[in-house]
């Protein structure tokens, strides 16, 4: 049975709940048992099954808090949806090994996913605008959110101390 759009929409909105609240068992309750999960670009590259992704979610919720996502665009096929959302909250640990210092985050993301007949996920392809985190997370440190911050920077650079 191909699911509707509609049935896609109410997978991903619950998904998307489940990442929101930090909910391991929640998220993994909506992927197939052998569901290959791929943050394209991740150093280990895809995982297979829940207790192949199970660490990759406990780790992202450890780095990330997420306060909402937005999505931007949808395109559905059959039992197939790409999704384009903007994720918005802090990065409250390490993501991608960088000290978060619980500094405010936002980044787009895609997902390329892939339903059985039941509903649940059997694929999901993530791809993470990397260079906006980065730039976010070594731009945007905690001694330059202040005016303050910025202008004992500017001064540093022209060599005066205060």
């Amino acid at each position: 049975m191909t699911l509707t759009p509609a049935e896609m929409d109410e997978l991903m909105d619950r998904h998307f709940a489940y990442e929101m609240s930090d909910d391991v068992d929640g998220v993994l309750a909506t992927l197939a048992p052998d569901v290959v999960h791929d943050i394209v670009g991740a150093p280990d590259g895809p995982t297979i099954g829940h207790s192949g992704t199970r660490p990759t979610y406990e780790q992202v919720f450890a780095d990330l808090a997420g306060d909402r996502v937005e999505t931007l665009h949808r395109y559905y096929g059959s039992n197939c949806l790409t999704d384009e959302s903007l994720w918005i909250g802090r990065a409250v640990g390490n993501p991608l090994g960088i000290p978060g210092d619980s500094r405010p985050l936002e980044f787009r993301i895609l997902h390329v996913m892939e339903f059985d007949d039941t509903g649940h996920i059997t694929r999901e392809n993530v791809w993470l605008d990397y260079p906006s985190i980065t730039a976010q997370l070594t731009h945007n440190s905690p001694d330059n959110n202040t005016h303050e911050g910025h202008e004992q920077k500017a001064h540093e650079q022209e060599g005066i101390s205060r």
